[in-house]
């Protein structure tokens, strides 16, 4: 699972699945031994995150929602991905 980018602690993933549907854009997040898979409307679908955190992954997924629209797309058609810039 390619990692997109890290912050805080916060490691941000998308999964790579050609020719899958698998459900909706999404990405998932771990910080230490909690993980969480969030929608790219910023909807947690699943698991849980410290709440200062989540509230950090949540502004950096609106900040970046292009860039993971993006990457979803790339991924899903097996293009690759690119890096999105660290919440600073």
């Amino acid at each position: 699972m390619p990692t997109l980018s890290m912050f805080y602690g916060i490691i941000v993933r998308m999964y790579s699945e050609q020719g899958i549907q698998h459900n909706m854009p999404h990405i998932h997040a771990e910080y230490q031994n909690d993980e969480v898979v969030v929608d790219l409307e910023g909807n947690v679908l699943s698991g849980s995150f410290p709440k200062n955190k989540l509230k950090l992954l949540l502004a950096w997924i609106e900040i970046h929602q292009d860039d993971l629209l993006a990457n979803w797309k790339l991924l899903s058609a097996g293009d690759g991905y690119f890096k999105i810039e660290p919440l600073k």
